[in-house]
């Protein structure tokens, strides 16, 4: 009886001290952990990747205001590519904040059917293609508006190259989907990552 209490004092202990740095760590950084682990990318690994800059958001820098979405949807900044495939039968474009204290991250923007002649966009494009519905529940780019005194968020800008010329998926086709509809048909992608914090 006494070997079977102490060796239950023993697991209750180790159960305390894991729950214990749980709660430790999450109060550390204010932030309950649900809604800050790591979320899965869509996109097959192996496959090519090839180079994406915009003349508007420095990668690693901070995106300027005006294509921040707290007022409004924000302007869609400018992208440029080079590099993909000659197999590339369209593209796609995503827009995807991981750091969004949600659980499963944030689509500011997914498009696709984008010409695979297609080699840039410009700042405010209207997209030759098809724009889904962001997660803010409106169709096409929003731009970031993190939650006043939350963590630096890390925004992921993407082109993906496709091995079709249509996903054949309608503009209320939520970025879940289409995320995973655009994995299945990815030959190569390109992305750089900006922040912003309120």
């Amino acid at each position: 009886m006494h070997r079977i209490s102490r060796r239950f004092a023993v697991v209750a202990s180790v159960v305390l001290l894991i729950l214990g740095g749980a709660v430790g760590a999450s109060a550390a950084t204010g932030f309950p952990h649900f809604g800050y682990h790591k979320v899965r990318s869509g996109l097959p690994t192996g496959i090519k990747h090839f180079h994406l800059t915009s003349s508007d958001v420095r990668a690693g820098k901070p995106i300027p205001d005006r294509f921040w979405g707290c007022e409004d949807a924000g302007v869609s900044p400018a992208l440029a590519w080079r590099g993909a495939p000659a197999a590339t039968k369209s593209y796609a474009v995503t827009v995807f904040d991981a750091d969004a204290p949600t659980g499963s991250g944030f689509w500011h923007w997914t498009a696709w059917d984008v010409p695979a002649t297609t080699t840039s966009l410009p700042t405010g494009v209207v997209l030759p293609g098809v724009n889904g519905t962001n997660d803010g529940g409106t169709v096409g780019y929003t731009g970031p508006c993190p939650p006043a005194g939350d963590i630096t968020h890390r925004y992921t800008f993407t082109v993906v190259a496709l091995d079709v010329p249509s996903l054949e998926l309608t503009s209320d086709t939520r970025g879940a989907v289409a995320g995973y509809v655009i994995g299945q048909h990815a030959i190569a992608s390109a992305s750089f990552v900006a922040t912003a914090r309120s």
